[in-house]
């Protein structure tokens, strides 16, 4: 039975200056954007620049951290933050959402397209390959938290990790089942998927293959984008099988989590994009 390592969620202090794992995994995130969008400009497959990719990081940084936060509150806790309106502004206490973050990330790259005058397409698909790896460090981040664990699964698994985190969640959940009760007590835990490594390995590693190599070559407009969001919506759509719902939501109608939901939509838009960029196959627009 594996234990989580409990890492200390603080990363490095300076005086009264901490500096956070999941602060890093960020950091990390942003940094990574930037070499490969430097990478692309100098394989001369673009017409952006490196003053744009700075602007794309600015206009992005801003989508991710608006849409996340208010994803978070419309998505997953209105009525909590409709009582309490002030507390959308404490972020430090954690609640973020990718697909809000997704769409703040849209809202943004309009924005940047219409400045210069861009083809929307145009914009995603230079910035979609550049993504995953930044999703993949956000989920490490998630797992060197110890948070959003995955759910129960047999002790004798080789993938079961026992989340103390977890511990109040699994007296909840261990008081419904007898057979999870004497789990509890043999290992001081429930064993659970470590479902952020599955999201790592799925959404950020495997999604990073995907796109990065098919968009190494001239494609019909969209369908770099419409691939992500089909590998994306395909990927968390999983992965949220082997993820315990939030405990303020549960799952949902037909048994799926508000994350595979909220999933569903990409997956619809992926086909629709691209059937539409192959419907215009030859439209090239140099990215």
């Amino acid at each position: 039975m594996l234990i989580h390592p409990q890492f200390d969620p603080v990363a490095l202090s300076l005086g009264p200056l901490a500096v956070r794992w999941y602060g890093l995994m960020y950091l990390a995130s942003f940094v990574l954007f930037m070499v490969l969008g430097l990478r692309r400009i100098r394989q001369g497959h673009t017409s952006f620049t490196p003053k744009m990719l700075d602007d794309l990081l600015f206009y992005g940084v801003l989508g991710v951290i608006l849409g996340g936060r208010l994803g978070y509150v419309l998505f997953y806790k209105p009525a909590d933050y409709l009582t309490d309106p002030l507390a959308i502004l404490r972020v430090w206490e954690g609640g973020m959402a990718f697909h809000g973050g997704f769409l703040g990330v849209m809202v943004a790259m309009a924005l940047f397209a219409r400045r210069h005058r861009l083809d929307f397409l145009q914009v995603t698909d230079f910035i979609v390959p550049l993504v995953p790896l930044g999703l993949a460090a956000g989920r490490i981040g998630n797992f060197l938290n110890g948070e959003l664990w995955g759910r129960v699964t047999q002790p004798s698994a080789p993938w079961a990790m026992v989340f103390p985190q977890a511990h109040q969640e699994d007296l909840i959940q261990a008081a419904q089942h007898p057979e999870w009760q004497t789990w509890l007590a043999s290992y001081g835990g429930l064993p659970r998927h470590p479902s952020q490594l599955y999201q790592f390995a799925l959404e950020g590693l495997l999604l990073f293959v995907l796109v990065w190599w098919y968009s190494a070559r001239p494609r019909d407009t969209g369908k770099v984008s419409a691939l992500f969001l089909l590998g994306y919506g395909s990927c968390r759509f999983v992965a949220e099988f082997a993820r315990e719902p939030d405990n303020f939501l549960g799952l949902l109608a037909l048994n799926l989590s508000m994350g595979q939901w909220l999933s569903l939509p990409m997956l619809i838009a992926g086909v629709w994009l691209w059937r539409r960029a192959g419907q215009q196959s030859g439209r090239f627009i140099r990215y």
